[in-house]
């Protein structure tokens, strides 16, 4: 099935701003596809031929999803993408200038029976 897309003459004017001005170039290949999807091509069309490389045309069709629901906002990557990474530091207590590795490191351990012994103050590796 060929999903089409009308858009008005202000949608339009806003998509092509986007493609001839967007400061990140996945903004303007975005707009672009819509914009060809608009003029009669397919998604599938679109996904092979247009933008910077081919793309499948499920993600063609996702760009057209999201530009329905939310418009050119729904153009821009989301917030909390790509790979999380696998270890944040643990931050000791009373790090309050460490900023943002605070925020994101978990509290380190307090040692068992701390100071009976010499080794139990020590610190967990990666807390400084």
């Amino acid at each position: 099935m060929t999903r089409r897309l009308f858009l008005s003459v202000a949608q339009e004017h806003e998509l092509l701003q986007v493609r001839d001005h967007a400061p990140k170039p996945y903004l303007r290949e975005r707009a672009a596809a819509l914009l060809r999807i608009a003029g009669g091509q397919s998604a599938t069309a679109v996904a092979r031929r247009a933008g910077l490389r081919p793309r499948r045309p499920e993600t063609v069709g996702a760009w057209l999803t999201r530009y329905l629901a939310e418009g050119v906002p729904g153009l821009s990557l989301r917030a909390g993408r790509g790979r999380k990474p696998a270890f944040f530091p643990c931050v000791p207590d009373g790090a309050a200038g460490a900023g943002r590795a605070a925020a994101r490191g978990a509290p380190c351990p307090q040692p068992v029976g701390a100071g009976a012994d010499p080794l139990d103050t020590l610190q967990p590796a990666g807390c400084l």
